[in-house]
């Protein structure tokens, strides 16, 4: 696959079928994605995957804890208020989405079905999660941030599909104990990797794109 068209046809899936990611093909995914470069070669990335029987457990624990509305407490906190621009981009894509399940963003049911789509992982057979120690810097998230769509692509190369979401990690402590993460790493984020399920009707849904215009501004050319 073309870069080029890697970069402008990968997309969050919101659906993956019931459908195991062979370990072959999430090695050799893995093993691509370690070339992802980083700050002075520190390589600050730790990753823990998921799936099966393991991978359940946690589902069903997110699951009840969402239905018990027990608040959600990842290792790096949500932001406290997106500024307004981003902002408006979030409510065109609440509202795209929406329109895509013949309902209004004013429907609570479809709100719901929304946060526990996001805590079951949208139905994903596995999710990688990408840790670093709390030792390190914030500047370290951004060499988390390269590998982790380098990630993306390299599944997607392979016909497997991505989301990259933080209510994977909004209960660090089931992920600790599921997965054996000690308590000196931060859980930074999960991406749940699957294959699509085209049935669903979000699979025809494609989010805007800024322009170039819009968010490049060049000088002295």
């Amino acid at each position: 696959m073309e870069v080029h068209d890697a970069l402008r046809n990968r997309r969050t899936v919101r659906a993956f079928l019931n459908r195991p990611v062979p370990r072959e093909s999430l090695q050799e995914i893995l093993e691509d994605a370690l070339h992802t470069p980083s700050w002075a070669n520190t390589q600050p990335w730790e990753v823990h995957v998921a799936a099966g029987e393991v991978l359940e457990r946690i589902r069903r624990t997110y699951e009840e804890r969402t239905t018990a509305k027990v608040p959600a407490q990842p290792d790096l906190p949500f932001p406290g208020a997106w500024p307004a621009p981003c902002r408006e981009r979030t409510k065109e894509l609440t509202l795209g989405r929406a329109l895509t399940r013949n309902t209004t963003t004013d429907d609570p049911a479809f709100h719901h079905e929304f946060l526990m789509a996001n805590r079951r992982f949208f139905g994903a057979p596995c999710v990688v999660y990408l840790c670093m120690a709390r030792a390190l810097s914030q500047w370290s998230v951004f060499d988390l941030g390269a590998m982790c769509q380098s990630i993306t692509l390299a599944a997607q190369d392979r016909g497997v599909e991505s989301a990259i979401a933080i209510n994977t990690v909004c209960y660090p402590d089931v992920l600790r104990a599921e997965l054996g993460i000690p308590d000196d790493l931060v859980i930074v984020i999960g991406i749940a990797l699957g294959y699509v399920d085209p049935s669903d009707p979000e699979d025809s849904f494609r989010s805007a794109r800024r322009t170039l215009a819009e968010a490049v501004s060049f000088k002295g050319f």
